[in-house]
């Protein structure tokens, strides 16, 4: 079955970005001038997919403000066509609804509250502090491993061994290409990881997986949807597929700034100048 529906999970207090995020969301916050969710959004329509359910928490109505028309703001755009179209394209080319997660209780209720949008339809799900970019969308690459499988898909990214205690590390039992089978996923591994494969941010899921969350235990006050596709993992349901790309955690500012950047350096205005400016910055410290 074809994927047509998305979320977008921004329900986090964004604490690691604060004190910015006590009044912005985290997901509005900017790459050069232009905000993060608007990357995932455009990664999510890019690769076919036009109805996209972002679910947000308290404070964080900037989201829903940001892909509502403006007509004011346009009218005074009027005779700025290049700034006008901008901003007329936000939001042109998707369906976009919203939802609220009323309390932070983790990724697995943020999915249950997707239940009546997506019905019994597969769909993809993009945190919305993690930017990927690549020459297909990372998105699109999940949703045509599901379509061979019908399965739900992880995304997972080969990590630095010393980065394995940051990230969910599954276990792996196959590999195939890019599709690893595995029995299930550690959080945050201590110890020795048992493989350098990390859940990063990109999922397919299937109508089956609000059983699994329902069956799910919460973890301190939260559901987390990990917990039900590793229960998914053990029944054969689901499988991890290693999608290629660049990720930035934009809920990190040390991720932040490489966007900023990177981004910076490939854009043909500033990239002379920002290049100046890093050699000169870099020639101070030595």
């Amino acid at each position: 079955m074809k994927i047509r529906k998305a979320i977008i999970p921004c329900g986090g207090m964004g604490t690691r970005f604060l004190p910015v995020t006590k009044a912005v969301p985290k997901e509005i916050l900017p790459v050069i001038d232009t905000p993060v969710i608007k990357y995932i959004a455009d990664e999510i329509i890019g690769s076919g997919i036009h109805e996209i359910l972002i679910i947000i928490g308290e404070g964080k109505e900037a989201l829903r403000e940001f892909f509502t028309s403006k007509p004011r703001l346009e009218n005074a755009l009027k005779n700025k066509p290049e700034l006008l179209e901008q901003v007329r394209e936000i939001g042109k080319n998707a369906e976009f609804r919203f939802a609220v997660q009323k309390t932070p209780r983790g990724s697995g209720d943020a999915v249950l509250i997707a239940k009546e949008f997506t019905c019994d339809e597969p769909f993809c799900m993009s945190n919305g502090d993690d930017l990927i970019v690549s020459d297909v969308p990372a998105t699109k690459q999940l949703a045509d491993a599901y379509e061979k499988d019908n399965a739900v898909v992880m995304g997972v990214q080969k990590v630095a061994r010393s980065e394995t205690d940051k990230y969910g590390i599954i276990v792996p039992t196959e590999v195939n290409g890019r599709v690893v089978r595995c029995s299930g996923m550690i959080e945050k591994p201590k110890g020795e990881p048992p493989s350098l494969y990390a859940c990063l941010g990109r999922y397919v899921l299937t109508p089956e997986i609000y059983e699994y969350i329902a069956k799910s235990e919460e973890v301190g006050g939260e559901l987390r949807l990990t917990d039900a596709i590793c229960a998914m993992m053990k029944d054969g349901k689901a499988y991890a597929y290693e999608f290629d790309g660049r990720r930035y955690d934009m809920g990190d500012k040390f991720g932040a700034l490489t966007a900023t950047v990177d981004f910076a350096l490939e854009n043909p205005v500033l990239k002379d100048k920002f290049a100046a400016y890093i050699k000169a910055a870099v020639e101070k410290c030595v």
